[in-house]
Order: structure tokens, then sequence, then C-alpha cells
């Protein structure tokens, strides 16, 4: 496959990409720049720093201290941010999750197209060396078998009668 044909293929999946990208609204947007905050180093140092900060603050002596052991001001404000923090990564996730289903459906059909494809240019070779005297080739049983049409129904029911229940 030249360079040309691969950078083709690439540049066809960047623009799908930048489509996806796009077509965001403002909110997806700002969850999407929160939870990439949030899974950052920056964001884990910045809370490591604030917590410690938050407890010398609340442990020196000569000190007004605004929220006494146990902390229980800290406790809250951290239950209230981890509510905060699993919701903008849940909301991306499930975006994420429509863009994968998204991506399947997309590669479902290519491979069906494809199988088509082949099965219709098996069939074309097998009329060409039958034409050329080629029959035993031609004719072998998995050249016969591999240009007949597949059934995706059949597939899909073997499948699941050949993995294990759960």
């Amino acid at each position: 496959m030249s360079q040309a044909h691969i950078q083709d293929h690439v540049e066809l999946i960047a623009k799908q990409e930048q489509e996806f990208l796009s077509q965001r609204t403002r909110t997806e947007r700002l969850t999407d720049s929160i939870a990439g905050f949030i899974g950052s180093l920056t964001f884990v140092v910045a809370h490591l720093c604030l917590f410690a900060l938050w407890i010398e603050l609340n442990l020196l002596p000569h000190l007004r201290h605004f929220d006494p052991k146990p902390f229980s001001l800290l406790q809250t404000i951290v239950a209230m941010e981890s509510i905060l923090v699993a919701s903008f990564i849940l909301m991306r996730q499930a975006r994420l999750g429509r863009r994968s289903d998204e991506r399947d459906h997309l590669m479902l059909q290519i491979l069906l197209l494809t199988e088509k494809e082949i099965t219709a240019v098996l069939g074309m070779d097998r009329h060409i060396a039958s034409e050329m005297g080629l029959d035993k080739e031609a004719n072998t049983q998995e050249v016969r078998e591999l240009s007949q049409k597949t059934s995706i129904d059949d597939v899909a029911q073997t499948i699941k009668e050949s993995l294990p229940e759960k």
C-alpha cells in the first residue's frame, strides 16, 4: 500500500474525528474540559496541596481553627466534589460510548460490504478459472464455500450458541 493511500485513510479518519468534536454542544465541550482537567496530574497535585494546607491551618497552634479535627467541613466539601467529579466523568464516558457505538456500526457496515464484494470476486475468479480449464482449483470445497453468500444472521446465531453462558 502506498504512503499516499495510507495518508488518505489517516486524513479521512482525522476528518471524521474532527467533525465529531466540532459537533459537540457548548455544555459537552465544557464537560470534556472539566473531565480532562480532573484526569490530570495538576488536579491531583492541587488537591494534595489544598488538603495539606487545610489540615495544617486547622492544626497549627496560635491560629483560629475554622474546621477543627476531624475536619467535618473538609469531609463535606470532598464528598460534594466527589459527586460532581463522578458526574462529569460519567457524562463524558456516556458521550464517548455513543461515539464508540457509531464507529462500531460504521465498521460493521464496512465489513458487511467487504464480505459481499469478496464473495462476488471469488465467484468471478471461479468462473475465470473454469474458463481457463482450472476446474479442479476453482471447485475445491473451500473455494466453493467461500464464494457462497454468508448469512450474517447464521453467523450471529452460531456465535451466540458457541459463547459460554454467564
